[in-house]
Parts: structure tokens; C-alpha cells; sequence
């Protein structure tokens, strides 16, 4: 069997190339993606290996492309990804590259740190430019309501607080109130208003406004609620406290003037200094967004260079170097028909580097397992991953990937036999393949595209298998094709060969086609798939019930003896004749004794009973139930055939012979060989692992048979959504009574598309998809033992 269908061949080779062209050979080994290196230091720890310094490195700058990466999405610039296949630097341009970067980050942290302090500035400088403006118009509304008489009283001095009036004291001195100016956040303010009243006495006289102040960053339209406030006090000590509780609350203080003139020439110096700082903050955030423009562009190719460069300074690390320090020594495991390959890499890079003396390839004789490699390309790459999802095979065990491409988008498209459905999942998988280029540039972040762009070669197959199981159904849409004539005539049970006449058909609401009226049933079945009068027929479910639910049978349990043919490839190419005897030929005995003759009563069934003999012929799974447990009496077991019941107890006899010949013989012989070899051996381990694998198997094949209907589950479910569909939104429109306009269809038409695409090309194709990957892991494989 050929390397497609069963691992690569591997073998051991020994490496020596010199140290200065070591980066490389290990770069262009690494691209051919062929080879996998042994580590031959697995006891040096690795901060002591040789090339620890230049990981170091690479680490380094993987944390600033993270920075820039993080700043560039900060500022919602999308980053391009590279659509050619980034190699690695030279060693001679690591240097370069870790000196860009470096320059890259120093350039654009101290552009942040100045938007920092600009920012914070210009909202200080904000802050200043609303408290100068609420203290003039408090002092403008204070001097109005003195203006009214001639002499100020104590009263107005105690409630206006105005420090530039002065009026008499008890004493009959001159009195002048201090004040304080600042802003606090919002939420602060209140418990700050009672910590004054309290450690102040009342002693003061306190005046806010509320202010909305722009956030840090001015771009966004978001605003930080703060409160201007005054607050009048008269002597030195309460300007301490006053202060000091100010300080406790982080309460930004300005320095206010007392004169009006002093206040507007300040406010005029506050506004010009903003304009001023607005427009360096446009130059900064200019100069900053076309400095990360530019890295967006890198950004992506720089990642993978840096990690493609530390990844091959890791497998360095698991080199040796010999004695003169001057070579070093790898062994890889790679693929034998790839050997040649492998060493005209080696001398290429080696002859382009310079080197003095070419590699040398030395194949290695081992008792070691080596890796499980399977070579792919674009189109089986996905399908590969599928298999190894559930498990990665053993060296040079049978791919099941191969045989996956055709039983996994047909297992798929039984659930999803639509034909439209079909065609529009193929035309969406076509335009990803044609325009491959293109979404190589989609954010691979987002895995839900990763997923559709990686599989689409796998849902073009699940699209294409999809069209023929639709056709097989003659369901588009939920509405059939007669393409090639229907075997059924109504028009033959007319008078004078039928009974209907039309006082028959005003009199009755459901009539029965009779196939025993001359030419009513021409006894040809239809050419291809499903005879489309049944589109129409009142039992049309019950009878797509009876063609799914027994074609899933037969499907599955070929699926499942096309999973142990399969383990027997394994047996024969490892030599392991004792596991066909003991294990594969009983396991296919009791599949097909049972479950093999299940399959026989249907197609005979289909085979013998005409459409005519239908309603009297026996029921399979009656006779099935009863074939198991040896019951042969009443009315119900009218036989298919002569001899049947001997045939049945024969089969079900040597089903039964088969779980001894899988439980004993097989521990039994290990153990009597050990008894002439002297070796090791657990009788109870291998008694026990030989009845786990004996009560998993006739188990699972009764439980994987019946997990076999959801194919039939699945594929009615489709159906009957499809036409429910249908008939909720399209056919209604096209119905209505009074008719709907050409923008009211349009609109039905609109709803029906997406509702299409949203329940039965999503929902249903993610179900249907999870199931064929259900049915190809926990049913498929286990009879395949990968």
C-alpha cells in the first residue's frame, strides 16, 4: 500500500554541518517541514544550552512586536496580513531587524509619554479655564447685589464672601475673606462638603457649580462629571485646614486672582495655550497613526520571522557540538523517500553559505519507534486533521484520511440531502478556493473564518455530495423535479378502467392510487431517486420514514465492516497473523451474522415484495427481534423464505461462538507461549484488556448500529424544516389574497434567504457536520483499532 494510504516509512539520520551555516540548514530543513530533530542534550537545562542568549533574543522582540500590536489595535488600524511565505532573516540581518525594532518602540513610547502630558495639561488647563469662568460669574453676580445699597451689611459679606468689599466688625476694624479656588470629582464632593462643615465649624462659606470635563483622551465623546468650588474663610489657620483637607480629597487647587483684570488676562493666557496644545496634539496624533500605519503593514511578516527565528535557535538547542567546537552534530527523523531531497537542501544551503566542508548524512540503525508522518497538500490537509483530531495512528499504521474524503462529506450530505442547499454551500467553498489569495488576508484571530477558509475543500465535497444525495431524494428547496415522467398515472384510475369518477372526487378529501388498476402503477420504478408523486402523497412521511430509517442500516453497517477491513490491513502489514485469527475473523463473523443478515432482510425485502404485496409483508424488525431470542411462534413470523428459521439459529449460533473464540483463545495462547518462553507475563492484565476490547465490541456494534439512524433522524429533520419553511414564508406570499406587490415579495423573498442560510445552512449544516464527525470517531475508528 502506497505512503498515501499509511504513514511515511521513517528512518534515523545523523547530521553533521558546520556552525556558521547551522541557522541555515536548520531554516531550510524547517520549510521543507519533512524532518523532526531529536534532542540530544535532554538532561542540560536550558538556560545552559548553547544558543539560550539568542532565544533571549527572540523573546525580546516578540514582546515589543506584542506592544506594537497592542498599540496598533489600540488605535483600530487593521493589520495586513502577509500573504507570501515569510522566511526567516539572515543571521547578518538579525542585528538590523532587533535594532528597528528596538528604535520602533523607544520612538513610540516617547510619543505616548508626551500625549500623556499634553493630555493631562490640556485637562488641567480645561479645569482652570471653567473655575475662572464660574468665579466671574460669581463675582459679577455679588457685586450686582451690592450695587443696590450704599453700605454693605455683615449679612451680605457673610453670604456674597466677596474678598474685595470690607465692612465693619464688631470691634470696628476692617474685615477681608480669604478664598480657595480648585475641582473635585464628582463623587467626592459630597462626603468633602461635610469633612469642611466639620473640621471648619461653619466657619466658612462654600460655593460649587457643576462642570462636564472632557475624558484624556479628547477624540471620544465622553465626559468626567466635577464640581467647581469656592470656598470663603477668614485667617490663616482655616486656610491650613481648609487645605490640608483639599490635599486628603485630591482636589486639584488653582491659584485664582482677586482683580478682574487679573482674572481675564489669565483666562485669555489659559484659552491660547489650549489652541495651542490641541494643535501639538494633532500633530503628535498624527505623527503617531502614521507611525503605526506603517508598522501595520510589518507588523504580521515581522511575527512570523521572529518566531520562524527563535524556533529554529530552539532546534539548534538540540544539537550537539563536537570537540573542535567548530561542528555540530543532529540526528532528525525523516521520511526514506525524502532522504535525497533532505541532502540537497543541506549542500544548496551549504555550498550558498560559503562552508568550507558539505554536511554529512549518516542513516542511523534504531530499535526506537519513530514518529507518525503523513504527507498532505491544501486539499487532504483538512480532511488529515479531522483523523488526527481524534487521534494521531501508530508508525506505519493504516491513514484513514483517505478514505475520510469520500465517507465524510457522503455521511454529511445523507443528513443534508438537499440539492438547492447543496448548491449554495459548493458556489460559497468555490468562491473561497478561487479567491484563496484573498482571504489569506482575513484575521486569523477570528477562528470562526479560520475554520471556513482552512475547510473549504471540505465543504465544496459536502456541498457536491449534498446536490447528489438531493437529487437522490428529488428534494430542492423542499419541492421535487419529475424529470423523467412519474411511474404513477392518475388519470388511469378514471372511468372506465378505475372507480373515481367526478362525483368522487368532490365527495372525497384523500384518494388512494390502487397499483392493482391497469395503468395506474407501470411497475418501473423511477430512473433516478424518488419517484416525485410522493411530493404530494398524505403518507409521504411514513414512507420516507421506512427508505431513510433502513437505508441507514445498510449505510452504517458498511461504514462499520469497512472499519474492521481496514484493521485487518493493519494485522497483515505488521505480521500479526495470531490478531486475524482471533480477533478479526470472529469480530466480522458476529458484525455480519447479525447486523450483516439485518441488511440482507432489507434489500430482500425490497427485492421480492412487489408494490402490490406491501401491506402483507412481514416486518424486519419484528423478525430480527425474534431471530435473537429464538421465538418462531405467532401470527407476526410469517417467514421471508424457506428455511429461514435454520438459517436464522445457525447465524445467530455462531454470533454467539464468536465472543469465547474473542474473550479466551487469545490469553490463553500468550499464556501457554509464555510457559515455553519463560518471559514475563500477566495473565489477569491481558485477561482483562481482552475482555474490555470483547464487551466494547459486541456492545458497540449493537449501540453504533442504532447510532447509525441519526442519519435518518437528521436528513427527516432537514426535510421537514426545509418545507415547513416553505410554506410559512414563500408559499404564503405567493398565496395571498389580495396578492403582494413587487416590494412585498421582495421582501417575503428576503426573509425566506435568510432564514434559509441562518436555520438550514448554519444550524443544520454545523449539526449535521458534528454528527458525521461523531459517527467517523466514536463508531468508525474504534473498528479500524486507530
Amino acid at each position: 500500500m502506497g505512503s498515501v494510504f499509511r504513514s511515511e516509512e521513517m528512518c534515523l539520520v545523523q547530521l553533521f554541518f558546520q556552525t556558521e551555516t547551522a541557522y541555515c540548514c536548520v531554516n531550510e530543513l524547517g520549510e521543507l517541514g519533512l524532518v523532526q530533530f531529536r534532542d540530544l542534550n535532554p538532561g542540560i537545562i536550558a538556560f545552559q544550552r548553547k544558543f539560550v542568549n539568542e532565544v533571549r533574543r527572540c523573546d525580546e522582540m516578540e514582546r515589543i512586536l506584542r506592544f506594537l500590536e497592542k498599540e496598533i489595535t489600540k488605535a483600530n488600524i487593521p493589520i495586513i496580513r502577509s500573504a507570501g511565505n515569510d522566511k526567516a532573516p539572515c543571521p547578518r540581518d538579525v542585528i538590523e531587524l532587533e535594532t528597528a525594532f528596538e528604535k520602533l518602540e523607544k520612538e513610540l513610547k516617547e510619543i505616548n509619554t508626551n500625549q500623556e502630558a499634553l493630555k493631562n495639561n490640556c485637562l488641567e488647563l480645561t479645569e482652570l479655564k471653567f473655575l475662572l469662568q464660574i468665579t466671574e460669574d460669581f463675582f459679577e453676580e455679588a457685586e450686582s447685589q451690592l450695587s443696590g445699597s450704599e453700605l454693605p451689611s455683615e449679612e451680605s459679606v457673610s453670604v456674597t464672601g466677596f474678598s474685595r468689599r470690607h465692612s465693619s466688625t464688631s470691634g470696628g476694624g476692617p474685615l477681608k475673606l480669604g478664598f480657595v479656588a480648585g475641582v473635585i470629582k464628582r463623587e467626592r464632593f459630597p462626603a468633602f462638603e461635610r469633612l469642611l462643615w466639620r473640621i471648619c465649624h461653619g466657619n466658612i462659606v462654600l460655593r460649587h457649580e457643576e462642570i462636564n470635563i472632557p475624558v484624556e483622551d479628547r477624540m471620544a465623546d465622553e465626559f468626567v462629571t466635577k464640581e467647581v468650588f469656592l470656598i470663603f474663610f477668614q485667617g490663616e489657620l482655616f486656610k491650613s485646614k481648609v487645605r490640608k483637607i483639599c490635599d486628603g480629597f485630591h482636589a486639584t487647587v488653582y491659584p485664582c486672582p482677586e482683580t478682574l483684570h487679573e482674572r481675564m488676562e489669565m483666562s485669555v493666557g489659559v484659552n491660547m495655550r489650549i489652541a495651542d496644545i490641541y494643535m501639538v496634539l494633532d500633530q503628535t496624533e498624527k505623527h503617531r497613526k502614521d507611525l503605526l500605519l506603517s508598522a501595520a503593514k510589518d507588523v504580521h511578516k515581522w511575527n512570523v520571522k521572529v518566531k520562524k527565528m527563535k524556533a529554529i535557535y530552539y532546534t539548534l538547542n538540540l544539537c550537539n557540538i563536537d570537540i573542535t567546537q567548530k561542528c555540530l552534530i543532529a540526528e532528525i527523523w525523516c521520511p526514506v523517500t525524502d532522504l535525497k531531497k533532505v541532502h540537497y537542501t543541506l549542500t544548496k544551503e551549504s555550498v550558498q553559505n560559503g562552508s568550507i566542508m558539505p554536511p554529512i548524512l549518516n542513516r542511523i540503525e534504531t530499535n526506537q519507534t519513530p514518529p507518525t508522518f503523513n504527507k498532505t497538500n491544501t486539499f487532504t490537509a483538512g480532511f488529515q486533521n479531522i483523523v488526527d483530531a481524534y487521534g494521531v495512528g501508530n508508525y506505519r499504521e493504516v491513514n484513514p484520511a483517505p478514505y475520510s474524503i469520500i465517507t465524510f462529506p457522503f455521511i454529511f450530505a445523507i443528513m443534508f440531502g438537499d440539492c438547492g442547499h447543496g448548491l449554495i454551500m459548493a458556489i460559497m467553498a468555490l468562491g473561497m478556493i478561487l479567491y484563496e489569495k484573498h482571504h489569506r488576508n482575513v484575521d486569523m484571530n477570528n477562528e470562526i473564518l479560520s475554520i471556513l477558509c482552512h475547510g473549504r475543500y471540505i465543504i465544496l465535497l459536502m456541498g457536491l455530495f449534498s446536490i447528489y444525495t438531493g437529487l437522490i431524494y428529488n428534494d430542492c428547496f423542499s419541492k421535487t423535479f419529475n424529470l423523467f415522467g412519474s411511474a404513477w398515472n392518475v388519470r388511469a384510475m378514471f372511468q372506465p378502467n378505475g372507480p373515481w369518477s367526478n362525483e368522487t372526487l368532490q365527495k372525497s378529501a384523500i384518494l388512494q392510487l390502487n397499483p392493482a388498476v391497469l395503468g395506474a402503477f407501470s411497475g418501473k420504478p423511477y430512473p433516478f431517486g424518488i419517484d416525485p408523486i410522493w411530493n404530494i402523497a398524505v403518507n409521504k412521511l411514513t414512507f420516507l420514514n421506512s427508505y431513510k430509517m433502513k437505508m441507514s442500516v445498510i449505510l452504517g453497517v458498511i461504514h462499520m465492516l469497512f472499519g474492521v477491513m481496514l484493521s485487518l490491513l493493519n494485522h497483515i502489514y505488521f505480521k500479526e497473523f495470531n490478531n486475524i485469527f482471533l480477533e478479526f475473523i470472529p469480530e466480522v463473523i458476529f458484525l455480519i451474522a447479525l447486523f450483516g443478515y439485518l441488511v440482507f432482510l432489507i434489500i430482500f425485502k425490497w427485492c421480492i415484495f412487489t408494490v402490490m404485496e406491501s401491506e402483507i409483508a412481514p416486518s424486519i424488525l419484528v423478525h430480527f427481534i425474534n431471530m435473537l431470542m429464538f421465538n418462531y411462534s405467532g401470527p407476526a413470523m410469517t417467514p421471508f423464505y424457506c428455511k429461514q428459521r435454520s438459517v436464522q439459529t445457525f447465524l445467530v449460533l455462531i454470533a454467539l461462538l464468536a465472543v469465547p473464540w474473542m474473550l479466551f483463545i487469545k490469553p490463553y495462547l500468550l499464556y501457554s507461549d509464555q510457559q515455553r518462553t519463560k518471559h514475563e507475563f500477566s495473565f489477569g492484565d491481558t485477561f482483562v484488556q481482552q475482555a474490555i476490547h470483547t464487551i466494547e465490541y459486541c456492545l458497540g456494534c449493537v449501540s453504533n448500529t442504532a447510532s447509525y439512524l441519526r442519519l435518518w433522524a437528521l436528513s427527516l429533520a432537514h426535510a421537514e424544516l426545509s418545507e415547513v419553511l416553505w410554506h410559512m414564508v414563500l408559499h404564503n406570499g405567493f398565496t395571498a389574497n389580495k396578492g403582494l406587490s413587487s416590494v412585498g415579495l421582495t421582501i417575503t423573498f428576503a426573509a425566506f434567504a435568510v432564514l434559509s442560510v441562518a436555520i438550514l445552512l448554519v444550524m443544520e449544516g454545523l449539526s449535521a457536520f458534528l454528527h458525521a464527525l461523531r459517527l467517523h470517531w466514536w463508531v468508525h475508528k474504534n473498528k479500524c483499532k486507530l
